[in-house]
């Protein structure tokens, strides 16, 4: 197996080499890069790639939309062609994580696209589907299996899989994963593959518990950092309006009416939110559609299809969209209701600018809000430029309360609660929604709460 070599210097110091051409890899996988329209490496690519092909274990960090992907699939590909083993049966020869199904169908499609004409087999294992055509699938054993962790768990579970001859191992998005609470999951699917692997983790931020995941699951790792964590994209413009809860859908509607051909992407923080406001514009006269953890993976897979052929202008979700969703064409993300975690607004706005295009990004924030608002802020480490009201703090006579709410009595100010509602979800509901500020109308209110995943 591949000898780990200590720390010699970060991907600053070391490689970066600017063509796919000059890193040695099979010809057979430099045809299929180029059938792809891949040309130069992006930055990520070019600092780690030199480093994965050595057999070493890589800590990846950059922004969504960067080709993190490709990444690691690249020298993944290229040294399962250099070893030619074919895998035995309910056996895998390398696994990548996904946080959600939706970035795990992505992976594994792009991954597909770089081994079409080899004889290596790509897996696809997630929930919402059913898990029996899945393991029938897998029987004959996988060179590359894509999994999120809890459909995984169901087939390790079933005896359907066994990770003991796994020479690979890819942690995508790591940081969702703990934001989505699978940290005990990856534990006890680490204790069932071998000590002697390469691993590989790319994430987007890195959060605390992070160092944990690195020191347990990565041996003498080399560092690639190519933006700095809480970056958003350099071309996407940003602006954010002051509005009261209520004020925000006539908003929204007066904002996608001056841009009906161009593709919008609308987050909400629940699923029923999301739902209802999906409704609320389709009768509206938009082409609409929604995703969300209450939607089955058909019905998902339908939505992003539609979104992607522009059949469908504009896609409602929740974070289950956050990351995953590569549609080079996305000109505008609207933040209708700001995220619960501040790092989950920089992947939200990472859905457009994608490769090198432009695009804007559009935040309503009411009351209840501002906590949410300085957080994003903080992690961004600049101020949002104001397109449209004050901030509620300013306002003429506002009142900070106890509770720290805003205290602005404007219409639709709304406050409300949520608490501790157990497992972090991705963006349907969650643990310690803040509570609000403004006068308490009965229909006001956000609210948090409950085990609620969206994946």
């Amino acid at each position: 197996m591949r000898q780990h070599r200590p720390c010699i210097c970060t991907a600053a110091k070391g490689y970066d080499l600017s063509e796919f051409s000059t890193m040695g890899l099979p010809e057979k996988l430099l045809a299929r890069i180029e059938a792809m329209g891949f040309k130069d490496p992006t930055p990520i690519q070019s600092h780690a790639i030199p480093y994965a092909l050595q057999g070493r274990d890589v800590l990846g960090l950059a922004q969504t939309g960067t080709g993190k992907t490709a990444a690691f699939g690249v020298p993944l590909i290229a040294q399962m062609m250099q070893y030619e083993r074919r895998p035995a049966p309910k056996t895998v020869r390398g696994l990548v994580l996904a946080p959600t199904r939706e970035l795990a169908n992505q992976i594994s499609q792009q991954i597909k696209g770089l081994v079409e004409g080899t004889p290596m087999k790509i897996g696809l294992v997630v929930g919402g589907v059913s898990i029996n055509p899945q393991i029938q699938r897998i029987a004959k054993g996988t060179d590359i299996l894509v999994a999120t962790p809890g459909r995984l768990l169901d087939i390790l579970d079933r005896r359907a899989l066994n990770l003991g001859s796994c020479d690979f191992l890819v942690l995508d998005e790591a940081d969702q994963m703990l934001d989505m609470g699978f940290i005990h999951a990856l534990r006890k699917i680490a204790a069932l593959l071998p000590t002697e692997r390469q691993t590989m983790l790319f994430s987007a931020t890195m959060p605390k518990q992070m160092n944990e995941i690195a020191s347990s699951y990565l041996k003498s790792p080399v560092r690639v950092e190519v933006s700095p964590p809480g970056k958003a994209a350099d071309k996407v413009t940003q602006e954010i309006h002051f509005i009261a809860k209520a004020e925000k859908t006539a908003l929204l509607k007066e904002l996608l009416s001056k841009h009906t051909d161009e593709r919008s992407l609308v987050f909400g923080r629940t699923k029923h939110g999301s739902e209802k406001l999906m409704k609320t514009l389709e009768k509206a006269g938009f082409s609409t559609a929604s995703i969300h953890g209450n939607k089955s993976q058909g019905q998902r897979d339908r939505a992003i299809a539609a979104f992607k052929s522009g059949q469908i202008k504009v896609l409602v979700a929740t974070d289950v969209a956050a990351r995953g969703l590569d549609i080079p064409d996305v000109k505008h993300v609207y933040n209708y209701d700001l995220p619960n975690v501040p790092d989950a607004y920089v992947h939200r706005i990472g859905r457009t600018a994608r490769a090198g295009k432009e695009g804007a990004a559009i935040a309503f924030c009411a009351p209840d809000e501002m906590g949410e608002l300085k957080d994003i802020q903080k992690v961004l480490g600049t101020t949002i430029p104001v397109a449209s009201g004050t901030p509620w703090e300013v306002q003429p006579g506002a009142k900070k309360k106890p509770n720290g709410g805003s205290g602005n009595r404007r219409r639709g100010g709304g406050g409300g609660g949520g608490g501790r509602g157990g497992q972090r979800s991705s963006g349907d509901g969650g643990e310690g929604a803040k509570p609000g500020g403004g006068r308490r109308r009965r229909s006001g209110g956000g609210g948090g709460g409950g085990n609620r995943t969206a994946a």
